[in-house]
């Protein structure tokens, strides 16, 4: 009789007891970008969460009109008592309610990881910002240090499991080509940075995310909107004829 092995969870390492997991979502790095940004009047933040981001917005610019797309109803509780204006609605499927070249700023920060709709989120994205707007992204780095030396043993990306919630993985470069491909000198690159660096803790992370950016956990863009949009981001798919049922109108 043959007795199989049942199929083991991970268990946490204990390297990572001395990572601050706040450092993913780069709040260092936000501030830095907001510090180098002019005077905004609406900013919104897609996937607004406890409102972590927005408030920083809120000390770098008092008057700014905060607004957040959030579908978690504790979420949208707390944004509405700090004053942010809330909508729940679905970005990979619905319009952003706001009108064309209308918002200074647009925050997505560890969200695009879990969307499949990323050439109508962009859309959205670039449909509603300025000329001159800028958008700051932060997503988890596939090319990350620990999944690189994780790839020569056979270890699959962390921020790409088939048992998460995330569905994409981003690099440098490769976001890059994707967005001048949609939306050819459509925006400009202003900043990149990295925040986190596995496995080690905050002080170190920070140093090390800091002197090599493209190998750190998670990636940062600071972006500005050069020209005017039309729908090349729902276009593409199209003329690239991508085998996949993608949103090509909204």
């Amino acid at each position: 009789m043959t007795v199989e092995k049942p199929i083991g969870g991970g268990s946490q390492s204990k390297f990572l007891k001395l990572v601050d997991h706040g450092e993913t979502y780069g709040p260092h790095v936000v501030k830095k970008y907001l510090k180098s940004l002019d005077s905004i009047r609406m900013v919104v933040d897609l996937g607004g969460g406890w409102g972590r981001d927005l408030g920083f917005v809120k000390a770098a610019f008092p008057t700014a009109s905060l607004n957040a797309i959030e579908c978690s109803a504790d979420c949208i509780a707390s944004l509405e008592n700090q004053g942010v204006t809330t909508y729940s609605l679905n970005i990979e499927a619905e319009r952003l309610p706001f009108q064309d070249e209308s918002v200074d700023l647009i925050i997505c920060n560890q969200i695009l990881e879990h969307t499949k709709e990323l050439f109508a989120i962009l859309h959205e994205i670039s449909r509603t910002l300025k000329i001159g707007g800028s958008l700051i992204v932060g997503v988890p780095n596939v090319a990350s240090l620990h999944n690189r030396l994780g790839l020569l043993f056979g270890k699959h990306p962390t921020q790409a499991k088939a048992c998460s919630a995330h569905i994409r993985c981003f690099s440098r470069d490769d976001f890059l080509l994707f967005l001048q491909e949609c939306f050819p000198q459509g925006f400009a690159l202003k900043s990149f940075d990295g925040s986190q660096f596995y496995p080690f803790p905050p002080v170190c992370s920070r140093f090390l995310a800091r002197l090599f950016p493209t190998m750190a956990f998670s990636i940062f863009f600071l972006l500005q909107k050069t020209r005017k949009y039309t729908k090349s981001f729902l276009e593409y798919p199209v003329r690239a004829r991508l085998e996949t049922n993608f949103t090509v109108a909204l």
